[in-house]
Order: C-alpha cells, then sequence, then structure tokens
C-alpha cells in the first residue's frame, strides 16, 4: 500500500516531464533540418557538399557517388527517424496521450503499451546512469574526452546518421539474428524479418538467459567500438557499454523502433540544441554544453531519469508482492 502511494506521488510529475521530453523531440526535428540547410555551422562548405569529399571516403575510388549531396543524405536519414517517431508515438498498443492517464494514476507498467513512452523511459536512465558512472569516474581521475570532428556540419551528419547504422549492426545482426536462430522453432522468412522488428513479440521464449547473456557481450562490444572506432577516451567505454546493455535490453524486450530512438535521442536530439546554441551564441559546440539553455535540458533529463528508476523499483516491489500473495 505504501509503495503504491509513493508511485502515485512520483507519477504525476514524471509524466508532465515525459510529456516536456516529447515535446524537446518533436522540436528537435526543425532545429536539426534548419542548422543543417540554413545556418552556417559548416563555414566553408554547405549541404551540397559530394558525399565523395568527406574525410574518410576521399580517394576511396568512389567517384561515381559523387553525384550524391550530403544534403541528400541527411533528409532521407532525418525522414527515416521521422516515420520511427510517428510509429512510436502512435503505438504499437496505444498512442501516446492514453498511456499518460495510467501512468498519472499510478499504473506505472502501463508504458508497456508505447514505444516513446518506453524511449524517454530508457533514454533518461542512461542519461542518469550515465551522470553517476562520470561523476564516479573523475573522481579516479577517468577523464571522457569525446572525438572532435574537422567540420560541424559534416560531424552533425555523423551524429545523425550513426544511430540508424549502429543499431542496425550491434542490435539486428549481432543480437536480432542470434536470438532468432536459438529460439526459433521453425524456418519461416516471416517469422525471421517480424522477430528482427521485435524479437520478444514473435519469438516463443521460455527462457531469456541465453539472450541476457548475448546482451551482455553485444553491449561491451558497444562499449568497445566507440573508444577503438570513434576515437573517444578510454573512460567513455563504461559508459558505453552500460547504454548498449540498456538498449539491447530495449530491443530485445519491445524491438527495433524503440531501441533505435533512444540512440536517436542521445545523438540528435541532444546536438540539435547543443549545434543550435553554438550556431547562435558563435561558440564551440563542446561549450554550448556549459549554456544555459543546455544544462536545463539536461537537468530535466536527469530528473526523469532519476524518478524512472525509483519508480522501477518501487513498481518491482509491489509486482513482487503480489505475486507472493497469489502464490
Amino acid at each position: 500500500m505504501q509503495d503504491q502511494k509513493i508511485i502515485q506521488g512520483l507519477a504525476i510529475p514524471y509524466s508532465a516531464l515525459v510529456s516536456v521530453i516529447f515535446g524537446l523531440m518533436i522540436l528537435s526535428f526543425p532545429i536539426g533540418a534548419y542548422l543543417f540547410f540554413n545556418s552556417q555551422i559548416g563555414k566553408s562548405i554547405d549541404y551540397g557538399l559530394p558525399i565523395t569529399e568527406i574525410g574518410f571516403l576521399k580517394n576511396k575510388g568512389l567517384d561515381w557517388l559523387s553525384w550524391l549531396e550530403i544534403g541528400e543524405i541527411f533528409i532521407v536519414i532525418w525522414a527515416v527517424f521521422v516515420i520511427l517517431f510517428a510509429i512510436a508515438t502512435l503505438g504499437p498498443k496505444k498512442n501516446m496521450l492514453s498511456i499518460l492517464s495510467p501512468i498519472m494514476s499510478g499504473s506505472y507498467g502501463a508504458q508497456d503499451g508505447n514505444y516513446i513512452v518506453q524511449t524517454i523511459k530508457w533514454f533518461t536512465v542512461i542519461i542518469a546512469l550515465s551522470g553517476a558512472i562520470d561523476i564516479i569516474q573523475q573522481s579516479m581521475g577517468i577523464i571522457i574526452t569525446p572525438p572532435s570532428f574537422d567540420n560541424d556540419l559534416t560531424g552533425f551528419l555523423g551524429i545523425t546518421i550513426s544511430p540508424l547504422i549502429e543499431e542496425i549492426g550491434f542490435r539486428i545482426i549481432l543480437l536480432g539474428i542470434p536470438i532468432f536462430l536459438a529460439y526459433s522453432n521453425r524456418s519461416s522468412v516471416k517469422l525471421f524479418f517480424k522477430s528482427l522488428w521485435n524479437p520478444h513479440d514473435n519469438l516463443s521464449i521460455t527462457n531469456s538467459k541465453k539472450s541476457i547473456i548475448l546482451i551482455v557481450i553485444v553491449g561491451i562490444l558497444f562499449g568497445l567500438a566507440h573508444v577503438v572506432s570513434e576515437q573517444w577516451s578510454n573512460g567513455k567505454f563504461t559508459q558505453a557499454a552500460m547504454s548498449g546493455i540498456i538498449i539491447g535490453w530495449v530491443y530485445y524486450r519491445y524491438g527495433f523502433v524503440a531501441a533505435v530512438l533512444i540512440h536517436w535521442a542521445t545523438n540528435y536530439v541532444v546536438y540539435s540544441y547543443a549545434y543550435l546554441v553554438s550556431s547562435v551564441n558563435e561558440i564551440r559546440v563542446i561549450d554550448s554544453f556549459s549554456h544555459s539553455l543546455i544544462q536545463t535540458i539536461e537537468i530535466i533529463f536527469l530528473i526523469t531519469g532519476i524518478l524512472a528508476i525509483i519508480l522501477g523499483i518501487y513498481q518491482y516491489r509491489k509486482d513482487k508482492l503480489t505475486k507472493n500473495s497469489v502464490i
């Protein structure tokens, strides 16, 4: 009874913050498009730059791709995220608005009915845990240093593209396919693709131990990839591995849409505001994270994540007590 009162007391501010973050996510779409096509963050280059002129693609014998501009790549990926965001807002079972009322009344488990609410929940949990990890590591003298970009425009393009590419690689290929092979009881092309979209809802999984082990392994690989491939400092490994494990579990339990949107939120949403502040104030992107607007947004994310963790603990206790009373 006490747990239920605590859940009800925290659920209202939690739901309000979820709504605020939902609004910030929506606004990030026009902000990102404006920055890419109408701002001067690229300085000497703009959206018309051929993709073959991007650093790692130069002199790779890809002249046949010279007709493809970075603006075209950006808008296609941007549109994919708009579509995924719409899918997440409307489903899979209920739309976001119809989910918030039950949550405010104390039914924290109602989040399972909507992808975008789950996305916001686990995205903010990652933010809260990342903050805790950073504080602990700094106390031990471990500093997280982000990679530097040669150009802010191409850097923003990379930030926008990477959630989709990395989720296809780490979640669908390294998680989805092995989970299908481990749990499918029949050979079916339709079942294969449905299980890659949402493993838990399309496979008969009675024992999730193998999946959990695989999720942890892939999460560790995800952390290593950030240090080895993306040139983050070694301190990033712990944060990225934690994020990889959480996103992996979300993919296993709720599917590709929620997983990729969590990654999108940590990349595109956060950096669209950072690049906006950088552009308006003519400061470096890394310095924009000290601006009051970005710090306020980070506080909103942090408080929501802390509330999500507390509510999750109390909901778990409540469910366990209910289960025990039934037995």
